[in-house]
This record gives structure tokens, C-alpha cells and sequence, in this order.
């Protein structure tokens, strides 16, 4: 490749490492069958709650740390109790922010917060759920793709928290994550992987198999059923920038590692060489995590 033509394309990748994490994410959701294949997943889950509830019973729900995805149609069309979108970044709960008002759906309600102080003890999410949630509790909990930003150690806290003091008796917590560990060199996994390993000498330890193991040893989930489910989605945009977008997202850059020039550069002239240039999409699968409380689901 020529320099000239290799400087170029390593300043593309550089100047959307500065993307917001919605951006990001837009683009993801856009390109890839992601939010299809957790939209899916969504439904089987209100459609077990429909066996469960009155008809006439209107349902509540959170979501947390995924306020501007496109599953958000489907919450909110499902939840008319309430739908409470809880998320660190402004700019993407004022998305919706502006939507609500224009499409006059008053039952939306969004949070500017960080999930892992707000759940972070029983009596924080207990506060959150009398001022915040107006003392509702939900029938539906979502993490979708936000359990990144959020070390292992304290996934068991948040979670029993959110079954205690949030989740009504009839309900479920909904979580998605991209698996831990991949032999495939084209995938999410793989990469995040290699370049953590390279650049920090790490790698990715959040494994919902063995948060399963966790949750099933737990007295508060006994009577809870448990259950989790892989998927493969796909990622192939229209072009580069938006390609490297994701690529940053996925190394979690800047948010929780903060890779050095040098290392920027090595890794977009990497995904070029060995992605872009041979035409080959990312993929990912990723682990469906899903605990039912008090719903009745067929054998």
C-alpha cells in the first residue's frame, strides 16, 4: 500500500475513535442484525409474560444503558405502565428525550445515571424504585450490551439488588453480552482479545456461563428459572469510518481502555489489511442470559 494512501486511512480510523458511544452504536445497530437478533429475544419474553398477566394489566419496564436502540419501539409499544431508560450519556437520552415529546408518548420516562452506583447497594436501588421509578416495580429488565462497563465482581450485587428491590413478582431480567471466549478470528471476542493481550496484557474475563454457575448457587434465585442461550450476528458497513467506529466500541476506547497513539494506529492499519481489504464483515456471538420470576413457561 502506498504511504500516502496508508496515512490517509489511519486518520480515518483515528479522527471516529472520538465517536460517542451511541453513535457507535447506531451504526452497529444499523449494519449488523444485532438489535434484530436481541429484539427477537425481547418479544419471546413479553410473549410469556402474556400467559402470565391479565390482558388488561399494563407492564413496566427499564432499560438499562441502551436508551436510543432501536428495540426501544418494542418497549415501548409493550410497556404502556411505564418505560424508565436509565443511562450515563445525556446526548443519547436526549434523543429520546425529544422523540417522547414529539410522538406524545408520555408513559417514557429517561434517567441520566450510572447503573453500577444506582444498583450498587439494596438500599440505593430501593430509593430508586419509591423516587425514581414512582414506587413501580418492573415486570421487565434489560441490560443489553451494557454489562461491559461493569467488572465481573460485581455483577452478582447488581443483579440481586435488582431482583430484590426493582423486578416485580412476575418478571425477568434480560441480559446480553458478547461471549468471552472465541476461536474465530474474524470475531468481536477474538479481536478484543488479541489487542487487550497485546496492549495491557489482559483479556476479557466476563463469562455469563460461569455468572450462570454463580446465580444458581444463590438462595434469592431458588425458585427462579434461569436461562441462557447463544447467538451470531454480523457486521459489515458501507464504509471504513464507520467500520473502525465499531472496532472502538468493541475495544471499549476510550471508556475503559485508553490504547496509546501507536496502538491506535497499528490497530486500524490491522482491521484494514486483514477486514477491510479482503471484504470480510466482523461477527460476534453472544450470550443470552434471561431470569424468569413467577412466569409460567412451557415445559
Amino acid at each position: 500500500m502506498p504511504v500516502c494512501e496508508c496515512k490517509k486511512i489511519i486518520e480515518i480510523g483515528l479522527k471516529v475513535g472520538d465517536s460517542k458511544i451511541f453513535e457507535e452504536d447506531k451504526i452497529w445497530s444499523k449494519y449488523s442484525n444485532d438489535k434484530v437478533d436481541i429484539g427477537e429475544k425481547t418479544v419471546g419474553i413479553i410473549r410469556k409474560f402474556h400467559k402470565s398477566l391479565p390482558l388488561k394489566k399494563k407492564m413496566f419496564a427499564l432499560s438499562i444503558g441502551s436508551s436510543n436502540e432501536p428495540q426501544f419501539r418494542i418497549l415501548e409499544a409493550a410497556f404502556r405502565g411505564g418505560l424508565y431508560l436509565l443511562d450515563i450519556e445525556k446526548a443519547a437520552l436526549d434523543l429520546i428525550t425529544e422523540r417522547v415529546f414529539r410522538q406524545k408518548t408520555a408513559h417514557v420516562k429517561t434517567i441520566l445515571g450510572d447503573y453500577c452506583k444506582v444498583f450498587f447497594t439494596i438500599s440505593n436501588a430501593s430509593d430508586f424504585r419509591r423516587t425514581t421509578l414512582d414506587e413501580n416495580r418492573m415486570n421487565l429488565v434489560t441490560l443489553h450490551h451494557s454489562l461491559y462497563y461493569c467488572i465481573e465482581s460485581e455483577w452478582m450485587n447488581i443483579f440481586k439488588n435488582l431482583y430484590t428491590s426493582v423486578l416485580a413478582d412476575k418478571g425477568a431480567i434480560h441480559a446480553v453480552l458478547m461471549a468471552s471466549e472465541s476461536e474465530d478470528g474474524r470475531s468481536t471476542t477474538w479481536l478484543y482479545n488479541k489487542f487487550v493481550n497485546e496492549c495491557f496484557g489482559g483479556r476479557n474475563t466476563q463469562d455469563m456461563y460461569r455468572f450462570k454457575k454463580y446465580l444458581l448457587k444463590e438462595k434469592i434465585f431458588k425458585n427462579s428459572r434461569i436461562e441462557l442461550e447463544k447467538s451470531r450476528v454480523y457486521f459489515m458497513p458501507d464504509d471504513f469510518g464507520k467500520f473502525m467506529a465499531v472496532v472502538w466500541m468493541v475495544l471499549l476506547y476510550p471508556e475503559v481502555h485508553s490504547y496509546s497513539l501507536n496502538q491506535r494506529e497499528r490497530i486500524t492499519e490491522y482491521m484494514y489489511k486483514n477486514f477491510w481489504a479482503k471484504k470480510l464483515p466482523l461477527t460476534q456471538t453472544q450470550d443470552h442470559l434471561v431470569i424468569y420470576r413467577g412466569i409460567d413457561l412451557p415445559d
